[in-house]
């Protein structure tokens, strides 16, 4: 295969810096795919998606994540352990080294845009090493017509040198592998690692600091989806507690499945062109719609193969995280474009592994405030070293690696337009009930759906608050009923048939909660501080 190109138009990468480059410039899908084959980068699964391994790195790596200090970012950003500052002249050094590292090369770009509202659409070239990193951003990221391609004009420019090593001592970095935004330049820097997730999450780190800065527009680690009647539902959650699979009902058209962002207009507008979802112990039973996407076109990334290509989902061999990209359009039932009006739910999704939480609650304003800022879910025995019994584990706005601003900025925003657009919010945990891992049991994906089915279809929604129970440790009021769902299962304590241990295991948590709680104190209102469990444990 010598020529890869299906598109007429050329381009230089001489005005970054890339010299002698051969460029494949916006290759199809199928011919990435083939690419990536004949150069031994991947393999064909029998769905006929193609398999590939990241190597060193399968997930992100939030400690080697940085943010140029300059002078947009350096009043404006949230600096520390999660936004980590980069010094301006230190990146120009080691961009150089990047773009010298490219040159020569046979290089992979793709013009694409962000962000289906036309109102907030960022355009992206995304200039990539690998051809499976440059499908990927195919699948990622919306893709131009032909016609936009003619006058495209990239704003944002992701450059993506998996092979390039850095040298900590020498370019300012922790380790061989970083990420990094440069708002002035407008540039996303990614180098060491071939982790996908990078790529997109690059953009969502900038787009979490442009749009509620220049764009009163909230950003939002969630995805989504709209009924027949044109509602929208927002689903909050950090990974592993179903926020894909929760989304992606047959009876709702889905807007998107990670990344979002909620107007002044009141729209939801999704940032992506597609969907990326983790595959452990995926099956056609459980989730159809994710299973049936991984076709040609799907990237599968660390998953292992048998001698006929079939997929074991079961196997975490390789990592825990493994993951498939798709395009939305691999989804049947999508909204076209990637936009809904009229927010009426929000869930928050949460993996409690203690099991105390109440599998569906509703919160108040000011509880909806605190239970974002705080994004709590779990952690289990086996899915990191040294982890022996659950451990709580919080992530501020369900999404703070990529969160730029303080958290209590976004926090605000969020009340500030639930308030506006009347919308109940309501705390889902998919984690265990009947005591903690180990002991309990995961509760059922049924009943999961059922609880947020009934929400939906306004049989929770319309209740008055005599019809719920105010739990006495949490503080959140849980439905006593639900349809399709035993009674039984609603309240938590009721399934451990040991009290004492229920509320100890409860209080314990409590006190994570308000441990965690203590580093954003000082910029929260009083309303938001309320909004947390009001018992303490003694």
């Amino acid at each position: 295969m010598e020529n890869y190109s299906q598109v007429t138009k050329t381009i230089s990468l001489e005005r970054y810096g890339i010299k002698n480059a051969k460029v494949n410039y916006q290759l199809s899908p199928e011919a990435l795919h083939d690419i990536s084959i004949e150069k031994g980068l991947g393999i064909e699964a029998s769905s006929g998606a193609l398999a590939v391994n990241t190597g060193e790195f399968t997930g992100r790596s939030p400690k080697d994540r940085f943010i140029v200090k300059d002078a947009i970012t350096k009043d404006k950003i949230w600096w520390g352990n999660i936004n980590i500052p980069f010094e301006v002249d230190q990146f120009d050094k080691l961009y150089n080294k990047v773009v010298d590292y490219l040159s020569d090369k046979e290089i992979f770009v793709r013009d694409s845009y962000a962000c289906a509202d036309d109102d907030y659409k960022l355009s992206i070239r995304v200039i990539n090493e690998y051809p499976w990193s440059n499908q990927f951003a195919y699948n990622m990221f919306l893709r131009p017509t032909d016609e936009e391609l003619e006058s495209f004009s990239p704003e944002w420019t992701v450059v993506n040198a998996p092979g390039f090593m850095a040298i900590p001592d020498a370019d300012g970095t922790r380790q061989h592998n970083f990420a990094i935004l440069n708002f002035t330049k407008k540039i996303a820097l990614i180098g060491g690692t071939g982790y996908t997730g990078e790529i997109k999450k690059g953009i969502f780190s900038a787009l979490n600091f442009i749009l509620p800065v220049f764009k009163d527009t909230l950003p939002m680690h969630c995805s989504a989806n709209v009924g027949k009647e044109g509602d929208t539902a927002v689903f909050f959650g950090l990974s592993g507690t179903g926020k894909t699979t929760l989304s992606t009902d047959p009876n709702r058209s889905l807007i998107g499945d990670d990344e979002h962002g909620w107007t002044k207009e009141n729209t939801i507008f999704n940032f992506e062109g597609g969907c990326y979802a983790k595959v452990i112990n995926l099956s056609r039973d459980n989730e159809p719609e994710i299973f049936d996407a991984i076709k040609k076109g799907a990237i599968l990334e660390n998953v292992i193969l048998d001698a006929s290509g079939h997929v074991d989902f079961e196997d975490i061999s390789i990592t825990q995280n493994t993951r498939v990209s798709y395009p939305i359009h691999h989804i049947e039932n999508i909204q076209v474009p990637s936009m809904g009006k009229n927010p009426k739910n929000i869930f928050f999704l949460t993996a409690d592994a203690f099991g105390v939480i109440p599998p569906i609650s509703k919160l108040t304003p000011s509880q909806a405030a605190y239970h974002f800022i705080s994004g709590y879910t779990a952690k289990v025995a086996g899915t990191e070293a040294g982890v022996k019994e659950p451990q709580p584990s919080f992530s501020a706005c369900f999404g703070a690696p990529f969160m730029p601003l303080h958290p209590s900025k976004y926090a605000e925003m969020l009340s500030k337009k639930m308030t506006e657009a009347g919308v109940n919010v309501w705390l889902i945990n998919t984690g265990w009930t009947g005591g903690p891992y180990g002991v309990g049991t995961r509760m059922k994906l049924k009943y999961t759906r059922a609880m947020i089915n009934a929400v939906l279809d306004g049989h929770l929604g319309l209740y008055n608050y005599d019809d719920y129970h105010i739990h006495s440790v949490f503080g959140v009021a849980q439905p006593r009923t639900c349809p399709g769902v035993p009674t039984s299962v609603l309240s938590p304590r009721a399934t451990w048939n040991d009290d004492e241990a229920y509320y100890t295991m409860a209080f314990k948590l409590t006190n994570a909660f308000r441990e965690n709680f203590k580093k954003f104190e000082d910029h929260c209102s009083e309303e938001i501080r309320r909004g947390g469990p009001q018992r303490y444990a003694f």
